[in-house]
């Protein structure tokens, strides 16, 4: 088995485990912990496909765990204005930047014979509007870059399938990602409150996921013991 993230919870821990069974326990049972997915930096708390992933009728899942509600909300911005935002704020910092330089010839590097070619060296400059926007900028481009994992992970096609896995009370219904299933552990199961969107995706981006599981899978039985959820009719 993976060794557990010193960090990771024991309840996050067990919503990985509950997940990695209830994929199994429906036809997903090429499944495993921590894969990451293609096309992407983003590791995946559990990975499933069906068996013959190039068959018409084969599909992929991915599973991601939030047991709290500030796990949550670290990984549930929009990417909807967030760019803008960013090149809102870079425009401005460009124009504050040269208005600076305009004001402080002494910040010229002096590596170009034109003043106008020149480039100046901010790095000392100690200016609060500056030190703001920067800051600002900073702070935005970290929260598009690792702030929209669920919308991402959405629009790139990383599954057929993709699913929310919490505890109760972790978030409202209306704050579900767009195209995201919901499964919801309630005592020693997990509970599919909301379907979700089925992706198309091509034998190819299938294949690719079956091998990163491949790569980091481990017998199944490390997994799912005793405690595992027995499967149902409920359909996926």
């Amino acid at each position: 088995m993976l060794a557990a993230s010193q960090s990771e919870s024991p309840e996050h821990r067990e919503l990985k485990r509950l997940a990695l069974a209830w994929a199994v326990a429906r036809r997903l049972r090429l499944a495993a912990m921590e894969v990451r997915l293609p096309r992407s930096n983003y590791r995946a708390d559990v990975a499933a496909a069906t068996p013959r992933s190039l068959a018409a009728n084969a599909f992929t899942a991915v599973f991601e765990c939030k047991a709290s509600r500030a796990d949550f909300l670290i990984d549930s911005a929009r990417e909807t204005g967030a760019r803008e935002q960013i090149a809102a704020l870079r425009e401005r910092l460009e124009a504050l930047r040269a208005l600076i330089a305009g004001h402080r010839p002494d910040l010229r590097r002096n590596e170009e014979l034109f003043a106008e070619f020149d480039a100046h060296d901010l790095r000392g400059l100690k200016h609060e509007t500056h030190d703001r926007l920067s800051a600002e900028l900073r702070i935005a481009e970290r929260k598009l870059h690792d702030g929209t994992k669920f919308a991402r992970l959405f629009r790139w096609r990383s599954a057929s399938l993709l699913y929310l896995v919490t505890g109760e009370e972790v978030l409202d219904p209306h704050e579900l990602p767009e195209g995201w299933g919901w499964l919801v552990r309630r005592g020693e199961g997990l509970d599919l409150v909301k379907r979700p969107c089925l992706r198309d995706t091509t034998p190819a981006e299938r294949v690719a996921l079956v091998e990163r599981i491949a790569a980091v899978r481990v017998p199944l039985a490390c997994h799912c013991d005793e405690r595992a959820p027995r499967a149902t009719k409920q359909s996926i």
